[in-house]
């Protein structure tokens, strides 16, 4: 069940934007709780482990290489050890490189079944640098990224920022990312119980861009476009025929995972009284039956795609084609 799995927070954002300032918040909380913290630094120096405060036994630090690519497989060993190990955890913290791309990380909990069984990915946050977020967004490929990835955002250093320029940063985050709720902080400073074992990764909700939010008569399809990278809101209220949708998310996957950089969604599926809930990160999709359907609930289907060169009207009309009253 998911309430006996250990709940995992990755904390991403690109370099200086506060990403350790923000973990030694939370393992300085007087919680009373137990968090194991995996940090990675790239090169071959470990520095951020000694810059955590707090939790020397329960720190582990992966150098010499982003936890993206080189030290991925020390990830697995490290997280499929905290697992077995006695007393347990109420959570891991994985603070990534700023130079990585979470994807990676994110797929880990979905590939790995030992780490699928006893953890389960319960938020992706984006720390953002609010002085330097636009720059940042626009000489680098990787600060889009993380911020396309995240469920939560965190303007940090509003301090440092006027009115418009807090404004512009939160544009500029949900052209990339309308889906992703923003909090704004100085220093990591925000309630930690609006941060940490939220389940927002687990599609307990699954929130649309606000003017996308109305009349379920037909689907609607929404589009938003910066640096390159595309946000797609579909919902459709007829049921889905599974023989139909199953095959399209998969070959969607298949084709253009290299370019989605996330996908989620919560379906109706004809013939099941229960939710049909899907993730994805690039080219691996997590799928798996949900709750049932509330009696005061509209039964439609919900779908958000993130990623580059994605075609609305084609997302829209295979979509269409896999409703159960289409011929």
């Amino acid at each position: 069940m998911t309430a006996d799995r250990i709940p995992v927070t990755v904390v991403t954002g690109f370099l200086g934007a506060g990403k350790t300032t923000l973990l030694n918040r939370i393992l300085g909380e007087a919680h009373g709780r137990r968090y194991a913290v995996i940090v990675n630094e790239y090169g071959e120096l470990g520095i951020d482990g000694g810059l955590v405060v707090g939790a020397e036994e329960e720190v582990f630090e992966l150098n010499n290489g982003c936890v993206c690519c080189t030290v991925r497989g020390d990830l697995i060993r490290v997280i499929s050890g905290l697992v077995k190990r006695k007393g347990g955890f109420d959570g891991i913290l994985i603070e990534t490189s700023g130079l990585a791309d979470p994807a990676p990380v994110a797929q880990t909990f979905f590939s790995d079944d030992l780490i699928r069984q006893r953890t389960r990915l319960d938020s992706v946050v984006c720390v953002a640098d609010a002085r330097h977020l636009l720059a940042r967004l626009d000489d680098t490929h990787e600060a889009p990224e993380q911020v396309a990835l995240a469920d939560t955002i965190l303007i940090n250093k509003r301090d440092l920022v006027d009115a418009a320029g807090l404004t512009a940063a939160a544009a500029a985050l949900r052209d990339i990312n309308p889906t992703a709720r923003l909090l704004l902080s100085t220093r990591g400073d925000v309630p930690l119980a609006a941060m940490l074992d939220q389940g927002r990764f687990d599609l307990d909700r699954l929130s649309l861009p606000a003017d996308d939010d109305h009349d379920h008569s037909h689907h609607h399809d929404h589009g938003r476009h910066s640096h390159g990278i595309d946000c797609v809101s579909l919902r459709l209220d007829r049921p889905l025929d599974p023989t139909r949708f199953m095959p399209w998310l998969q070959q969607l996957a298949m084709e253009r995972g290299r370019d989605l950089l996330r996908a989620k969604g919560i379906v109706d599926l004809a013939g099941s009284d229960r939710r049909f809930v899907f993730q994805g990160v690039h080219m691996m999709m997590d799928t798996d039956a949900g709750r049932a359907w509330a009696a005061d609930e509209p039964r439609d289907s919900r779908l958000v795609f993130i990623g580059r060169n994605l075609d609305r009207a084609e997302l829209a009309d295979g979509l269409g084609h896999c409703r159960a009253d289409a011929s």
